[in-house]
């Protein structure tokens, strides 16, 4: 019986950086899309062009320092982007969650904070909980940008789905 030869990249990557958020003009510049903004202006320094995979996801192959980069923007929404990063995983053969970073939006950051977190916690984050659950691990990276809390007259929900204010708030 013949075996399917495996197709690799011609290089391997460093690193598999997905930016959360929802698909389509209806959400563009609203809080829970800053990972698909920080992706957007992070490719652009870089010449990256994204295209539409199989994987569910935009995506931009890019080169910072001599290193490849994977840039993802899942075309799933946010509270099933385990299933696009998955996908994502397999077909780059990550060997280690190391080398998966994610970017989303923090309700328990102050707008414009940046913070780095390894692994740990998914502080009730419906697309963390959706990777953490296809990947079977809460072992990757993210980088959590912080927008704010909602007005206590509104829901959390309700507050991401929106554009921040002038302020940065």
């Amino acid at each position: 019986m013949l075996r399917r030869q495996r197709k690799f990249t011609s290089t391997p990557i460093r690193l598999l950086i997905v930016g959360l958020g929802n698909p389509g003009k209806k959400y563009e510049n609203t809080r829970h899309n800053v990972g698909f903004e920080v992706l957007d202006r992070f490719a652009t320094k870089h010449g990256g062009k994204f295209k539409r995979t199989k994987e569910l996801a935009f995506c931009s192959d890019i080169r910072v320092n001599g290193e490849k980069i994977i840039l993802a923007k899942p075309t799933t929404f946010m509270n099933e982007s385990g299933l696009a990063v998955q996908q994502l995983v397999r077909k780059h053969d990550l060997e280690t969650l190391d080398a998966l970073l994610i970017i989303h939006d923090e309700l328990d950051l102050k707008p414009g904070t940046l913070k780095v977190k390894l692994h740990g916690g998914l502080a009730g984050h419906n697309g963390l909980k959706s990777i953490s659950k296809h990947l079977k691990s809460n072992d990757f990276g993210r980088l959590r940008i912080g927008v704010g809390k909602p007005p206590q007259s509104q829901l959390g929900k309700n507050y991401v789905l929106k554009p921040p204010s002038r302020s940065i708030g």
